[in-house]
């Protein structure tokens, strides 16, 4: 759970907290598939999966590698202050690899009478192969009230 964080907290070029998920497995992305309503054989079926390319079977939902962003973001800015989440989907996830999300920040200003904050985000696997990118913006408190 995120912990309090205000706006004089943070300058242009914070990183912001890395979260590592993995090794990731199969079970994982059926219970997703099941969680989702998502049931691609892509994603839960090995066979089927390197039928159509995947060398290593069943790969992982998207929505999933993204919801570790979230994760990720809402472990450092309590959710209640996000305004805006956004991603690109850059890569596949596959069996056995280990996700990173990392973040820095690259805009901090006052606008509309909002703290806001943006940082961009990425999450790739330990060879640097980029699965996902994206933004948040976060309207923060100030210590000051």
């Amino acid at each position: 759970m995120a912990h309090e964080i205000f706006f004089e907290d943070i300058q242009v070029g914070t990183q912001m907290p890395t979260l590592v998920k993995g090794p990731l497995h199969k079970l994982q992305f059926v219970i997703y598939a099941g969680a989702s309503g998502d049931f691609n054989p892509l994603h839960t079926d090995d066979d089927f999966a390197k039928s159509v390319g995947m060398p290593k079977g069943a790969i992982a939902h998207g929505m999933l590698v993204m919801g570790f962003v979230g994760q990720a973001i809402t472990s450092w800015i309590p959710r209640k202050y996000l305004k805006r989440f956004q991603v690109r989907f850059a890569g596949v996830t596959q069996q056995g690899d280990t996700v990173t999300v990392t973040g820095k920040v690259t805009d901090k200003r006052v606008e509309a009478g909002e703290n806001l904050v943006t940082c961009e985000v990425t999450a790739a696997d330990a060879t640097g192969d980029v699965k996902v990118t994206g933004s948040f913006t976060a309207a923060l408190p100030s210590r000051n009230g």
